[in-house]
């Protein structure tokens, strides 16, 4: 019986240490600022990449140190660290940090756009939806189920054949790729406010439709819009790439970080490695930095991952 007797107040305040704390409380708070301070390197690290590639891109008349189509037959495949050309040349000997950085301009501001125009429609649509009776969110998720099982590479074929080749191929298809995901992440996010109780006090208070998703849930909902946005980035920007690397996107002699890595797709075995390679660093690393960002954004909305990093 004496097994079962209560503990006293020594024997807890033993167990749990000074001042009522937990065993383990230090490690654990330790723990968290570690944790807190990696995000926040990685949200810095993240924004200065793309700082700096924008940068690059906006001022790639005064920063490149040649044209982008500037070819000279007499310096084709120049090494990397060639005078001159520190990046080296391309198979026409245009220079390859030039078109890297110029690249820049439409891979970039592209992606961004097309973004950007995908989670104004797909959020729309997500609002209306997820406020809306049985028939007109069964139509409008349905509509956007089939978008998802439509093949991309099929609809961006469509629009080139339909509009020809060019930069408005590009964003269309990213258009219709980014859509369907920004919808169902955002429609998913409306189900959950729609029983809240900010949202049935302004039902109650004679509050419109268009007022309740516009005024109370997007405000509510933006911060997770801007976190899945700010992710999609990054991948749409290897999509783009693909795109135009495939033919159908950015045309020659217009830079373009995809349309680069497909000419020196052809000559890799060549042994002109750099001609491909760099081009797809720089995809990587911006596509990186962009989903790092979006990682950092997430838990700065987030409520939940602040507390438990506090």
């Amino acid at each position: 019986m004496a097994l079962l007797q209560k503990p006293s107040g020594e024997a807890l305040a033993a167990v749990r240490g000074p001042a009522g704390s937990r065993a383990g409380g230090p490690r654990r708070s330790g723990a968290r600022r570690r944790s807190r301070a990696r995000v926040n390197a990685q949200v810095v690290l993240a924004l200065v990449i793309i700082a700096a590639f924008l940068a690059l891109a906006l001022f790639a008349p005064l920063i490149a140190p040649y044209a982008p189509d500037a070819a000279d037959a007499g310096q084709k495949y120049l090494p990397f660290g060639s005078s001159g050309h520190v990046f080296g040349t391309d198979e026409q000997g245009r220079d390859i940090l030039s078109r890297l950085i110029w690249g820049g301009r439409t891979s970039m501001v592209v992606a961004l756009i097309a973004v950007a125009a995908s989670t104004l429609v797909g959020a729309t649509l997500a609002l209306v939806a997820g406020f809306s009776g049985d028939r007109v969110a069964g139509l409008i998720m349905r509509t956007i189920d089939v978008m998802f099982a439509f093949p991309v590479i099929i609809a961006a074929l469509a629009f080139a054949i339909i509009l020809g080749p060019g930069l408005t191929v590009v964003v269309l298809a990213i258009v219709f790729v980014a859509t369907p995901y920004v919808t169902r992440v955002v429609f998913a996010e409306v189900k959950r406010h729609r029983g809240r109780e900010y949202v049935e006090a302004a039902v109650s208070l004679g509050a419109g439709f268009w007022s309740i998703l516009f005024r109370e849930v997007l405000p509510n909902v933006a911060g997770q819009i801007v976190v899945y946005a700010t992710g999609l980035v990054g991948a749409m920007i290897v999509f783009s790439s693909s795109i135009s690397a495939l033919g159908i996107g950015v045309q020659p002699p217009e830079a373009d970080w995809g349309r680069m890595i497909s000419e020196g797709a052809k000559v890799i075995i060549s042994g002109n490695v750099t001609v491909a390679l760099l081009p797809g660093l720089v995809v990587l690393v911006v596509a990186l930095a962009f989903n790092w960002l979006g990682d950092g954004l997430n838990d700065v909305f987030d409520p939940h991952k602040r507390r438990s990093r506090s």
